[in-house]
C-alpha cells in the first residue's frame, strides 16, 4: 500500500514536470558578453562578428570591437536578434477556443472601450509559453468583438502574473469598423457571397455619435461619471492611439477621417488590405499600418494571386510604416510570426527591411521603441540568438533568449512532447 502512495506522488509530480509552465526567469545578477554574432539590429541595419554586453536588463555595449564583461558566451557563427513583437492578439485571453470558460477575449457589449484585456491576461498560458522558441517574445494583448472591444497592453513573455508581465498598459483602443459587405447568411436563405451591408450607414452613425458624446464628456465640469466615456479621453489627449481594423478602400477612408474629425490623435489602420491603393491618402494623414499575416489567400477574385504576400512590400515602397500582425489567424500560429517577415523577403523586400515588420517598426506603431524592438545600447536586452536565419523555419533554431536581461527557458509542452516522440521509431 505504501508503494502504491509513492507511485501515485511520483506520477502526479512528473505531470507537473511535464506540462506546467516554465518558471519565470531570475532577475539578472552579472553582466554577460555574447561574442561572435551577426547582429540583426531591428531598424534595417546589420553587424558583423559583433559582441553585445549586458547587465541590470539593459544593453551597454554593441559592436564589433568591444570589451567583454562578465559571463562570456561565444556564439560564433550564430545570429542575434531584437525580440519579435505580436501586436493585436487575444494571446493569453484565449487557451482552448472551444472551451468557453478559456475565452476571455469578448465581453458581452458593443461600444466598451472600458474593458482592460490587461486584467484577464494568464501570464502562464501554454499558447503564450509556445511563442518563445520562435524568438516571439513580447505581444499587445488585446480584446476582440464588437464595434470597439476594448483597451489593449503590451506585455512580455517571462513573468508569473500580469502585473510582472505588463511593460505598458492601456496603450491603446480598438475599434472595428463595419463592412460596406457582409457575406450571406446560407442558413437563413441569403445567397452566398458578399452582400451589401444595409446598416453601414447606421453603424458609421453609432461609433460618431459615440466617440461625438465622449469628447464633450471630456470637455464638461463635473460630469456624472461615465466609465465607458472616460476610457475614451486618451484617443482625444493623444496618450493612448486608437487602432481602426478596416480593409476596403472606403472603409479604411471612411474610418479615417471619421475618428480624426471626431478627435483621434494618433490612429493606427489594422489589417489595410487595399490600403495599397490609397498609400497618398494614408501618408499624408500620418497613419501606419498593421498588416495582415502573408500565409493567406486573395480575398476577391480579381486580387492578384500573390496580393497578401506581397502587401507589406508594397505599403513600404509607398513609404509607410508598417508592422505585421497575425490577423485572424489562431492565437497558437502567432509563433509563425517570423516566417510572414520571411515570405515578404521572398516577395524582393530587402531581408533586413521584413525583420523590421516584427521589431523596430512595430515598437514604434506601439510605442515601445524607447526600449524595445532594435539592439541599442540603453535598451532593454530583450533578444535571442539563433543558429541561422530566424526568418526562415529551417535556420530559426534558438539557442538563447532574454527578456529584460533574464535568461528565460526555451522548454514549452510542445518541445517537450517532440523530444518523446522524436524518439519513438528509433531503432527499429
Amino acid at each position: 500500500m505504501k508503494n502504491l502512495k509513492y507511485t501515485i506522488i511520483a506520477v502526479i509530480l512528473l505531470s507537473f514536470t511535464t506540462w506546467a509552465q516554465q518558471t519565470p526567469a531570475a532577475k539578472q545578477k552579472e553582466a554577460i558578453t555574447i561574442t561572435g554574432v551577426t547582429a540583426h539590429v531591428g531598424d534595417g541595419s546589420i553587424m558583423e562578428n559583433a559582441s553585445i554586453v549586458f547587465e541590470n536588463g539593459k544593453i551597454t555595449a554593441l559592436g564589433a570591437n568591444v570589451t567583454a564583461k562578465g559571463k562570456v558566451v561565444n556564439a560564433s557563427g550564430k545570429h542575434i536578434y531584437p525580440g519579435f513583437i505580436a501586436p493585436a492578439k487575444s494571446l493569453g485571453l484565449v487557451e482552448v477556443n472551444a472551451v468557453r470558460a478559456s475565452n476571455d477575449q469578448d465581453e458581452i457589449g458593443g461600444l466598451i472601450p472600458h474593458v482592460r484585456s490587461i486584467i484577464a491576461y494568464n501570464a502562464e498560458s501554454k499558447v503564450v509559453e509556445s511563442m518563445r522558441p520562435n524568438g516571439v517574445l513580447l505581444a499587445q494583448i488585446t480584446p476582440k468583438g464588437g464595434l470597439i472591444s476594448g483597451t489593449s497592453s503590451i506585455v512580455q513573455f517571462d513573468a508569473w502574473n500580469w502585473e510582472d508581465a505588463a511593460i505598458k498598459t492601456d496603450d491603446g483602443i480598438h475599434l472595428n469598423w463595419p463592412g460596406t459587405f457582409r457575406r450571406g447568411r446560407w442558413w437563413m436563405g441569403e445567397p452566398r457571397g458578399f452582400l451589401p451591408n444595409k446598416d453601414y450607414t447606421d453603424q458609421v452613425g453609432e461609433v460618431k455619435t459615440f466617440m461625438n458624446n465622449a469628447l464633450s464628456y471630456g470637455k464638461a465640469t463635473a460630469p456624472e461619471k461615465n466609465l465607458p466615456f472616460a476610457a475614451m479621453q486618451g484617443i482625444f489627449d493623444g496618450t493612448q492611439k486608437l487602432y481602426v481594423y478596416a480593409d476596403g478602400e472606403k472603409e479604411i477612408i471612411d474610418a479615417i477621417n471619421t475618428v480624426k474629425n471626431a478627435g483621434a490623435k494618433e490612429v493606427v489602420l489594422v489589417g489595410g488590405y487595399h490600403a495599397y491603393k490609397i498609400t497618398d491618402f494614408l501618408k499624408k494623414q500620418n497613419i501606419p499600418v498593421l498588416v495582415q499575416f502573408t500565409h493567406n489567400r486573395p480575398s476577391f477574385e480579381d486580387d492578384d494571386y500573390d496580393l497578401p504576400y506581397k502587401l507589406p512590400k508594397l505599403l513600404m515602397d509607398a513609404g509607410l510604416l508598417v508592422g505585421l500582425q497575425n490577423g485572424s489567424a489562431s492565437n497558437f500560429q502567432t509563433r509563425n510570426l517570423p516566417f510572414y517577415a520571411g515570405q515578404v523577403a521572398g516577395q524582393g523586400l530587402d531581408k533586413e527591411k521584413a525583420l523590421q515588420l516584427i521589431t523596430g517598426n512595430t515598437a514604434k506603431i506601439l510605442g515601445i521603441d524607447a526600449d524595445y524592438g532594435t539592439l541599442a545600447v540603453g535598451k532593454s536586452a530583450t533578444f535571442f540568438v539563433s543558429k541561422g536565419d530566424a526568418l526562415d523555419m529551417r535556420g530559426n533554431q534558438l539557442t538563447h533568449a532574454f527578456i529584460d536581461g533574464r535568461d528565460i527557458s526555451l522548454e514549452t509542452h510542445q518541445t517537450q512532447l517532440w523530444k518523446r516522440y522524436s524518439k519513438k521509431y528509433e531503432g527499429e
